[in-house]
């Protein structure tokens, strides 16, 4: 697993427990950056804190796109994984141009099949494919 997807991983690890737990991400981040040396230590890693910053940031027009694009879907009824998968793809997709599309993509499938239920990572390629289309139609 390469150090970025590792990162990913971290962030939504965060905005889940954050989703949750009706917390703060950043407050949530911030408990986490401790630093610890030896065997058992687990820094967050600076991308992590990035994904968890910049979807704090653009919060509202994440959640916006994922109201409008998660087809029969409320945003209180995806499950709270699918939901911060989603989240940090938009972010890539969206503000991180040294991010290909395909990349943001495939790593919130991966994501998705890994912690999700059997149908989320085609329903979260649906979404994500809708919103990769349309990206520089979209006022950000």
């Amino acid at each position: 697993m390469s150090a970025r997807s590792k990162a990913r991983k971290q962030a939504l690890d965060i905005l889940f427990e954050s989703d949750i737990r009706g917390a703060s991400p950043i407050e949530l981040l911030s408990l986490r950056l401790v630093d610890e040396d030896g065997p058992d230590a687990r820094p967050i890693r600076d991308y992590a804190q990035e994904l968890v910053n910049g979807v704090v940031e653009h919060r509202r027009k994440i959640d916006e796109l994922i109201s409008t694009y998660a087809q029969g879907w409320d945003m209180d009824r995806l499950p709270a994984v699918d939901r911060n998968v989603l989240r940090i793809a938009i972010y890539e997709l969206l503000w991180r141009e040294d991010i290909p599309d395909a990349v943001a993509i495939d790593e919130a499938l991966t994501l998705a099949k890994l912690l999700s239920t059997d149908e989320s990572a085609g329903y979260i390629h649906g979404v994500l494919g809708r919103i990769s289309s349309i990206k520089t139609d979209l006022a950000l």
